[in-house]
């Protein structure tokens, strides 16, 4: 079964947040807390890491912007 990966709420008043980069391709293996992709959000960049291990699945592009809990990718 595919783990959502979910734009993350990294602040209190955080309602969006920008992918600035991905540092997976789609369709690699990736690992348990592996960095996935840069996230902009409240003048800060952040590093989010994969909560599960298997195969990533990009949702959602690099450059845009997106509310807190939009799926942005799967882990199959």
């Amino acid at each position: 079964m595919a783990v959502e990966v979910l734009l993350p709420k990294l602040g209190f008043s955080m309602n969006e947040g920008q992918i600035a980069e991905w540092l997976v391709a789609d369709g690699a293996q990736v690992s348990e807390g592996d960095p996935l992709f840069l996230l902009e959000a409240d003048k800060s960049t952040n590093e989010v890491e994969a909560p599960a291990t298997g195969t990533l699945r990009i949702e959602a592009r690099a450059g845009e912007t997106y509310e807190v809990g939009t799926i942005i990718a799967y882990i199959e």
